[in-house]
C-alpha cells in the first residue's frame, strides 16, 4: 500500500519529527532508535537534526547528507498526535 503523502515535518524536542500527511493525519515519529553509527549518528547534532526536509513530491524526508528514513516506517510507526 502507498503511504499518503507527507505536506510538512517539523522537527521537535528529544529526537521527534511532527509529520502532517495528506489525509489529515499528524503523527509523532521518534528518531532515537536510528541515531547510531557514523551515517545516522550525525543526527545526534541539533542543528543538523532540525534541517529535516520533505522530498519532492510528499514521498518522504531526508537531512542535506542524504540520511532517510522509510516513508513506511514513518508512518506505520508513528503514534498519531491529538
Amino acid at each position: 500500500m502507498l503511504q499518503p503523502k507527507i505536506t510538512k515535518v517539523e522537527p521537535m524536542p528529544d529526537y521527534k519529527l511532527r509529520l502532517d500527511y495528506e489525509t489529515g493525519e499528524r503523527k509523532i515519529f521518534d528518531v532515537v532508535p536510528y541515531i547510531i553509527g557514523d551515517w545516522y549518528g550525525r543526527l545526534k547534532e541539533p542543528f543538523y537534526f532540525n534541517t529535516v526536509r520533505i522530498l519532492p513530491g510528499g514521498s518522504g524526508i531526508e537531512w542535506p547528507e542524504g540520511q532517510d528514513i522509510a516513508p513506511h516506517e514513518l508512518y506505520d510507526a508513528g503514534v498519531d498526535a491529538c
